[in-house]
């Protein structure tokens, strides 16, 4: 199975994706070329693994009949200071809200989104092959 997306430079140093019907803009700060118009490539990376684990933990505490009231999660990202700057470890802080949540059925349904269900944490703990090809369109 394949997944494609298209992401169409809008000017300066902005980009936009259309995925799953929804506008998504990414863009560099100010001192950096661009204006700000939205999140950084690597932030949206700590957003995507935390949307992927939160999703899994939400659907498996569901499915254990565990109430919760809220839930919240922080991502914490250890960022090298040299080029290619990139993520050395990330750590996931999960806040839970409710009456008499049961810590052990919680601590499950984390365990079995990182170890089993969440695609962008697999992705992140293993070298991913990433190659490239140049189209040129002449005008």
């Amino acid at each position: 199975m394949k997944h494609a997306i298209n992401v169409k430079w809008t000017g300066d140093m902005a980009f936009e994706a259309i995925v799953d019907e929804h506008r998504i803009v990414m863009d560099s700060k100010p001192d950096a070329g661009g204006k700000n118009s939205g999140p950084r490539p690597k932030s949206l990376l700590m957003i995507s693994l935390a949307g992927c684990t939160g999703m899994d933990v939400i659907s498996i505490l569901k499915k254990m009949k565990v109430e919760v009231t809220g839930f919240n999660m922080r991502v914490i990202g250890d960022l090298t200071e040299e080029h290619p700057k990139h993520y050395t470890a990330m750590k996931l802080e999960y806040e839970f809200t409710g009456k008499d949540l049961p810590l052990d059925k919680i601590k499950h349904a984390i365990a079995l989104s990182q170890e089993k269900y969440c695609g962008v944490s697999a992705t992140l703990k293993i070298p991913v092959d990433i190659g490239y090809e140049i189209k040129i369109k002449e005008i």
